[in-house]
């Protein structure tokens, strides 16, 4: 029978998010597919330094043995064929690290293989991957490179959200930038009290609040960084209340820069729709950029992102 991950926080991780592959990826980008595959399979012993979202993986797997509950599934999908991917999964049974499922696609697209292993959140640096999730409905994001001398808290897990087009929908970002910031102040005041339809993190914020409840420790902390400020924080926190989910720390910015508040706030992980956030931020904490659907009003191809090009 299989097991039951209804109420399992699922995140599908690439072995390029979670290990340091640069050097491995500069081969494959200039030397090909076959000098790739025998440095990896030449170096299979030699373990592999944490990447941008190994503290995050650490920090969650620990959470399930703190609370003795399979609360966190944490899968490699990789574009790795099973020889290149052995020194991977060599690399997690050195830092023990309590991953027991996988998925190497020999080249192949992911998308089709989220599903299958009910993939919640989808972490990569694979730009192309990323969209794929996204356009299927899952939550997902690009990866910037891990901030130098990063030190995350060793008993708590911070994650941080930007608000609009990641925890709610893209619908009064559309109202900013199509009509200016003035309509869509006079909108978040008339629709104070109707809650912000759900976006692409939705689900998963509403998972870890979940978690959060079933411990007294402070196991779990969360933050809303948003670019808004009074009056529309009223209409955001009235939608947490209505989703029953209860953020540690909220932060109205105004259009100030985020960095600041994300480095004091240490967190594990930053959630962002705009390189012009999580790219500075990134510089702090490690940050990923969470892009619109093709179908969207904001979508933009050409639009600034992480450095991209990889074999992951």
């Amino acid at each position: 029978m299989p097991p039951d991950l209804t109420d399992t926080l699922v995140i599908g991780i690439s072995s390029r998010a979670l290990f340091d592959l640069e050097r491995e990826n500069k081969i494959f980008e200039q030397e090909g597919l076959d000098a790739y595959a025998r440095y990896q399979t030449d170096n299979e012993s030699r373990v592999l330094e944490p990447g941008t979202a190994f503290a995050l993986v650490e920090a969650f797997l620990k959470l399930n043995e703190k609370l003795g509950e399979h609360l966190v599934e944490v899968v490699i999908m990789s574009q790795n064929n099973p020889q290149t991917g052995l020194r991977v999964m060599n690399s997690i049974d050195f830092y023990n690290l309590g991953i027991t499922r996988a998925a190497f696609s020999g080249g192949q697209s992911l998308g089709p293989y989220l599903e299958a292993y009910c993939v919640d959140l989808y972490l990569s640096k694979n730009p192309e991957d990323v969209q794929e999730a996204v356009d299927h409905g899952i939550a997902a994001a690009q990866l910037y490179a891990p901030p130098e001398a990063f030190n995350p808290e060793a008993d708590e897990i911070r994650i941080a959200f930007d608000g609009d087009a990641v925890l709610f929908s893209e619908e009064s970002e559309i109202i900013y930038k199509q009509q200016g910031l003035d309509a869509f102040l006079e909108h978040e005041k008339i629709f104070a009290d109707l809650p912000l339809p759900e976006g692409p993190f939705g689900r998963v914020l509403k998972t870890l609040s979940r978690i959060k409840s079933l411990s007294a420790e402070p196991l779990v902390r969360i933050a809303l960084v948003t670019a808004r400020d009074r009056p529309a924080h009223e209409r955001v926190i009235l939608t947490l209340r209505s989703w029953g989910v209860t953020v540690d720390e909220a932060y109205f910015l105004g259009g100030l820069s985020k960095n600041q508040v994300l480095k004091a706030f240490n967190a594990h992980i930053f959630f962002d729709d705009q390189d012009k956030h999580a790219g500075p931020a990134s510089e702090h904490v490690p940050s990923a950029r969470v892009p619109y659907r093709t179908t969207s009003e904001l979508f933009d191809k050409d639009a600034p992102g992480p450095d991209s090009r990889n074999q992951e």
